[in-house]
């Protein structure tokens, strides 16, 4: 969970499913996999584009980029704020978060020592 301050004082708080960074390697295949998702035909109309210039804009190709304009607009159009989730995921790192990650690791360590301890005699 994210909570930010919004320009009105206004609290925000948003409720994701984390691993975002995990299953996309870039914003551009994340916002792929939405266009996708929804019909690459349908995505275009709603962009303006022709369907062939938006789905070369989404790959590898460095030929022609998806602009922040139409990002923004697709957000809009469709509803889907996984590019904005993944943004936050990849971009900012909740304290919280964090902590929990490391106790996490710390904990996963001392269970894997946990049997030489006892030989030693220390546990």
């Amino acid at each position: 969970m994210v909570s930010m301050n919004i320009k009105e004082k206004k609290q925000m708080t948003l409720d994701f499913e984390p691993g975002l960074c995990d299953r996309f390697q870039s914003l551009r295949e994340c916002v792929a996999t939405g266009v996708y998702r929804r019909g690459i035909g349908s995505v275009a109309i709603d962009l303006d584009q022709a369907p062939g210039n938006l789905s070369v804009q989404l790959s590898s190709d460095n030929a022609r980029h998806f602009s922040v304009d139409s990002l923004e607009k697709y957000i809009e159009k469709s509803s889907d704020h996984t590019p904005i989730y993944y943004l936050i995921e990849k971009f900012i790192k909740s304290p919280n978060a964090e902590s929990a990650a490391a106790s996490a690791e710390v904990m996963a360590l001392l269970q894997s020592i946990a049997p030489q301890l006892k030989k030693l005699g220390i546990v």
